[in-house]
């Protein structure tokens, strides 16, 4: 560990996580001339770049979430953050004043504050066509691309409450919304269930899956099959949402901070974890909703309390070396 801070690899803060959230927190720390570094295992942007278009976030119109992506990661490193992409995290000690973090390519980094935003997936049903056509007709967000598809009819995978729930709010916009689940019953509260029965736009298609997606350069129809039967007939679909879980990228730090069954970050008001110096931000931490916007106010929130914090320890490492 001391070797990693005599090689200049010793960092204020480290952020893991370039989507939103940790990009935020990047902007934040560097800003207030905190030395920061973003270490990501993926491509820069996170699950914001999986969106062709982002209509929703203030302030900006006709965005795609790659564009917007860039600008954060742009807006990071113009005041002095560090980004490293395409890292592999092999361990990780967040406890005591000193972090470290050690990466496959051998590199150890230290910090005093560590902010956790490795955001997470959407399941994904796996199937024939699905990577083609995700942000080109396949989406995992009603609220994030619902009014893409005004007047159509569209499709929603699940029975859970995330699935019913969301199918009704679709129907502001979708002149019709067939629900595909893969049992005869669903998984969600009897409100839930009832709503959506109840609604003259949505229809039902039970004990059957989606075995594959068609079309161009946009979806234009899905492969419908009947679980009892087998039988598989072709549906015309210009949008398919996909609620059937969610996953946090939080495997490389179980047993690390406090999780919950879903493997979730539990987090306080100020982001702030169960460790002294580290918090947690965006689609990692346990939330109901998980908004672009929502991130980076997470993200925000997280970079302020982790300054402050970097701050109380300065000021304490100072008054005992005056004593």
């Amino acid at each position: 560990m001391l070797n990693a801070m005599r090689a200049n690899n010793h960092y204020d803060a480290i952020v893991i996580g370039a989507g939103p959230a940790g990009l935020t927190a990047g902007i934040y720390l560097s800003r207030a001339k905190l030395k920061t570094l973003i270490i990501n295992e993926g491509t820069v942007g996170g699950q914001m770049v999986l969106t062709h278009e982002i209509a929703n976030y203030p302030g900006v119109e006709n965005i795609s979430g790659y564009q917007l992506a860039n600008i954060m990661k742009k807006q990071a490193k113009t005041f002095g953050c560090d980004i490293k992409s395409n890292i592999i995290i092999e361990r990780i000690e967040l406890s005591g004043e000193v972090k470290s973090l050690t990466l496959a390519d051998g590199n150890v980094y230290t910090c005093n504050s560590v902010i956790l935003t490795p955001g997470g997936r959407s399941r994904t049903l796996g199937v024939k066509g699905e990577d083609n056509f995700k942000g080109k007709g396949i989406s995992y967000c009603a609220t994030c691309d619902g009014d893409f598809f005004t007047n159509k009819e569209i499709v929603v995978v699940g029975g859970g409450n995330s699935a019913l729930e969301e199918a009704v709010s679709l129907t502001k916009y979708a002149s019709k919304v067939t629900i595909i689940h893969q049992f005869d019953h669903f998984q969600a509260f009897e409100h839930a269930i009832e709503e959506a029965r109840n609604h003259p736009k949505i229809n039902f298609v039970m004990e059957s899956t989606i075995s594959a997606f068609h079309g161009s350069e946009n979806l234009e129809s899905i492969d419908i099959k009947n679980l009892k039967t087998g039988n598989v007939h072709n549906f015309n679909a210009n949008g398919t949402f996909i609620f059937i879980g969610y996953t946090p990228n939080t495997e490389f730090i179980k047993g690390k901070v406090e999780m919950n069954q879903g493997g979730e970050i539990m987090v306080k008001p100020d982001m702030s974890t169960n460790i002294e110096g580290v918090y947690a931000a965006g689609d990692s931490i346990a939330k109901r909703y998980r908004q672009v916007t929502t991130a980076v106010g997470d993200g925000t929130v997280a970079a302020l309390a982790a300054s402050n914090y970097l701050h109380e320890l300065k000021v304490k490492k100072q008054k005992l070396i005056a004593a």
